[in-house]
């Protein structure tokens, strides 16, 4: 586990540096605390992808505290944030929640590049690891390359990989999908959907008809939907989130590409908004790489002891 923490901490370097580096920079207890350095402290973390909602409810709450007397120095605030963020963010669960009898469908989403297909594989061979039967369903039909993807990690774990042909109706796939997996008893099946941009309406509309039709083959269904979300897509992060959420009701995120050039910091936005546990974080390419989200890990990675 600590050299997993030491990964996680690697990938969340500059959100780390920047937050420390301030918070110990503008709060000295050789003086008091000014309304320009709640306003710095509001920068730096708005700067670090955490939200305006999160952001102005956490300065309010340290500014009460100072005006109480209750805190003194710069590593009060780091304290007071961990303590925060890991109560905030309490409810992710590494354990998603399985159908006791047929198959778990769970529908993977996002937009193009934020590694969905990648992490569709690494569950999958998660799921498979963990004794379960799993099977794939390659449904982003407008891209080859995306089903080739798929096919990859199939033929890799030797899991199962349901495919169309490329421009096919991607909810036909869905359909045949879960009927396959019903009939040959799978546990799990990991249903890749297209990259799409949440902005445009016609591609959310097709979004929504795959979930309709993964529900008229099994009522019930999706189980689970998870939106992949790139480490470094900041602000527009929540922005995804907010438009996914109305095709497809999200359970919760997979955070991607967490390798030091993402801030990370935008799950906090999301889960401050829309209450959407963190499943899982990417810090890496290898299966190994996606990891069950820790929010102590989190909270002290971001927000260490002491200063740098």
């Amino acid at each position: 586990m600590k050299a997993f923490f030491e990964k996680f901490k690697s990938g969340l370097n500059i959100t780390r540096t920047t937050i420390s580096r301030s918070v110990s920079s503008i709060f000295s207890s050789n003086k008091p605390w000014t309304d320009d350095d709640y306003d710095e402290l509001e920068a730096a973390l708005i700067g670090s992808d955490l939200g305006i909602s999160y952001t102005t409810r956490f300065v309010d709450d340290i500014r009460q505290r100072y005006n109480e007397g209750k805190i003194s120095t710069a590593e009060d605030i780091l304290q007071i944030a961990r303590e925060d963020i890991i109560s905030l963010m309490s409810d992710s669960s590494t354990e998603l929640p399985l159908q006791t009898s047929g198959p778990t469908i769970i529908l993977m989403v996002g937009v193009n590049g934020s590694g969905k297909t990648t992490t569709t594989g690494k569950l999958g061979k998660k799921f498979q690891d963990e004794g379960k039967k799993v099977m794939f369903a390659a449904c982003d039909t407008f891209r080859a390359a995306a089903i080739e993807q798929l096919k990859v990690w199939g033929e890799r774990t030797n899991i199962p990989v349901i495919a169309g042909k490329h421009g096919q109706d991607p909810a036909s796939v869905a359909y045949d999908a879960c009927k396959s997996a019903e009939a040959r008893d799978i546990d799990i099946l990991l249903i890749d959907t297209a990259g799409r941009q949440h902005t445009k309406k016609g591609l959310m509309d097709e979004l929504e008809k795959v979930v309709r039709t993964i529900d008229k083959a099994l009522p019930g269904a999706p189980h689970q939907t998870l939106l992949v979300v790139d480490g470094s897509a900041g602000s527009n992060g929540l922005m995804q989130a907010r438009e996914f959420s109305k095709a497809a009701p999200l359970d919760g995120l997979c955070l991607t590409k967490l390798d030091g050039s993402g801030k990370g910091g935008i799950v906090v936005a999301i889960h401050e908004e829309l209450a959407l546990p963190v499943r899982y974080i990417g810090l890496g390419e290898s299966p190994e790489d996606l990891q069950p989200f820790d929010p102590s890990f989190f909270a002290e990675a971001i927000f260490p002891e002491g200063k740098l």
